[in-house]
């Protein structure tokens, strides 16, 4: 009997993921992204959480990763090891962190290259309503993409992610050097777009700060492991999480030396 489908659902379980075979990055996490929900991924840099955006989207034998156990589904079926292409064709589809879209083509060729069917009245329709989601692409239409602004060419890289016709869409690192007030914006259209089209959302994020404005649900990666995970309410509300990912204010921050102490000692679960 095949197992029950869970629409929208994608559930990560035990996932093991070394490099060169030896070196272990993700070490046994478990996360879940429920249907049409927001979840934030959340850690500094090397944590292990693009390792795990890799491995559910199926990116890792280019970095020459492997999964060592684990299982990863997505609506009850198992796309562990799967190819991206198949992964996106589930509806799973991640926009990735770096070298997001082709620089020297324009916005339009951009976009012509991420279906085959356009021309059709469906493709024609999507990349209309899109366009009125992100009109200063509508306006940069036949701008080079290379000159686009940092938050246009996050922009432009969702909008591809998008075309893809996503269930559930894996955002990796949106806020990566971009200015503040721009992630703000970025990260409102995110959530407008998850209330628009129904999708979920895996926002893989540093800026804890801006993806818990937006986000249900949050689980923190140190050192490959998941060390705790809640509400966003719940996230915001821990004084681990205020003082080493929210920021704390300049009278009440430690020294680096005691930062390094209390590192090692502070309790998650306490």
């Amino acid at each position: 009997m095949a197992p029950a489908v869970d629409p929208g659902t994608l559930e990560v379980e035990n996932l093991e993921v070394t490099y060169n075979r030896v070196i272990v990055a993700v070490r046994g996490i478990s996360i879940k992204v429920p249907p049409k929900s927001i979840v934030a991924l959340l850690g500094t840099n090397g944590a292990g959480k693009s390792t795990t955006v890799r491995a559910i989207s199926g990116f890792l034998p280019v970095d020459d990763a492997d999964i060592k156990k684990g299982r990863i589904a997505f609506e009850g079926r198992s796309i562990r090891d799967l190819p991206p292409h198949q992964v996106a064709a589930y509806g799973v589809v991640l926009v990735p962190e770096r070298r997001k879209i082709f620089e020297t083509l324009t916005v339009w060729d951009n976009l012509r290259l991420t279906r085959r069917e356009e021309g059709t009245t469906s493709w024609d329709h999507q990349v209309a309503r899109l366009f009125s989601v992100f009109p200063v692409l509508a306006e940069r239409r036949d701008q080079i993409a290379g000159y686009l602004s940092g938050g246009e060419r996050q922009m432009l890289a969702i909008f591809q992610g998008l075309l893809c016709n996503p269930k559930i869409l894996l955002i990796d690192e949106l806020s990566l050097g971009l200015a503040p007030h721009l992630v703000t914006e970025l990260m409102q259209q995110i959530a407008q777009l998850r209330s628009d089209l129904g999708i979920s959302i895996l926002l893989i994020e540093q800026d804890a700060l801006s993806a818990l404005d937006v986000a249900d649900y949050g689980y923190i990666m140190e050192s490959g492991r998941v060390v705790f995970e809640g509400s966003a309410e719940r996230l915001r509300g821990h004084k681990d999480v205020q003082e080493f990912y929210l920021g704390s204010s300049e009278e009440n921050r430690p020294s680096y030396r005691n930062v390094k102490q209390y590192r090692r000692s502070r309790r998650w679960w306490g």
